[in-house]
């Protein structure tokens, strides 16, 4: 694993978006294109990630009945991507689905389990259990599938961990004490000690004042 660390750049602008890319370094981390900049910028994000000699992990949740998010894939395989994202719960059909989709591309597909955002409040209310229990079920989903490997809180990764199968992407990583929208979150060493893959980091690097030595700062610290 010589590049745990994945940062998540999410930018509306590409001038924004190239002022971060161009503060980070390939050598260090994979450069995550998430939903906000895919939508807002589209395909000349990926191009100028890819340009700068970055891995790119496209992170889109895809979550449709199976043949939607088969020819979605499809219509991906062609770009400079690594690795992608789809939600575990939309069943076993649906990732088989998109496994095949990415069959000969050498693209590795990931399943979100719970989003970092939920507490066990809202596991219970959304799924009828708590976040445990639902990481737990969609760990015996795509263990059945074969994916490569599944997205999940830190405090989730010793689940995973029992999954030889799985590799394991783990965001809500936060240097200090969060007070934003992430609710199951821990350290970036916190999060490498339990079994993660890797690990996603954005607005604790992408805003900082000096984004390289804050990479660095992480990177030295694993």
């Amino acid at each position: 694993m010589s590049k745990p660390i994945i940062i998540a750049v999410d930018e509306t602008k590409f001038s924004t978006l190239k002022k971060i890319v161009d503060s980070l370094d390939s050598n260090l981390c994979i450069i995550k294109i998430g939903s906000v900049s895919f939508n807002s910028i589209g395909l000349e994000a990926v191009s100028y990630v890819a340009s700068k000699g970055f891995e790119i992990f496209l992170d889109l949740k895809l979550h449709d009945i199976p043949n939607t998010v088969k020819k979605s894939i499809e219509g991906l395989v062609s770009l400079p991507i690594c690795m992608m994202t789809i939600h575990t719960s939309g069943g076993i059909e649906m990732m088989k689905a998109a496994k095949n989709a990415v069959n000969g591309s050498g693209i590795k597909i990931f399943g979100v389990t719970a989003l970092t955002s939920l507490s066990d409040k809202d596991t219970r209310s959304i799924f009828r259990r708590n976040s445990s229990d639902q990481v737990t079920a969609m760990l015996d989903l795509a263990e059945e599938v074969g994916i490569n490997g599944v997205v999940c809180s830190p405090h989730e990764l010793e689940l995973v961990a029992e999954r030889k199968s799985l590799m394991s992407i783990a965001p809500g990583i936060r240097l200090t004490e969060s007070m934003d929208d992430q609710k199951r979150v821990m350290t970036p060493k916190e999060a490498i000690a339990k079994g993660a893959d890797y690990i996603v980091i954005g607005r604790p690097i992408t805003s900082s004042k000096n984004i390289h030595a804050a990479l660095l700062k992480i990177h030295d610290s694993l």
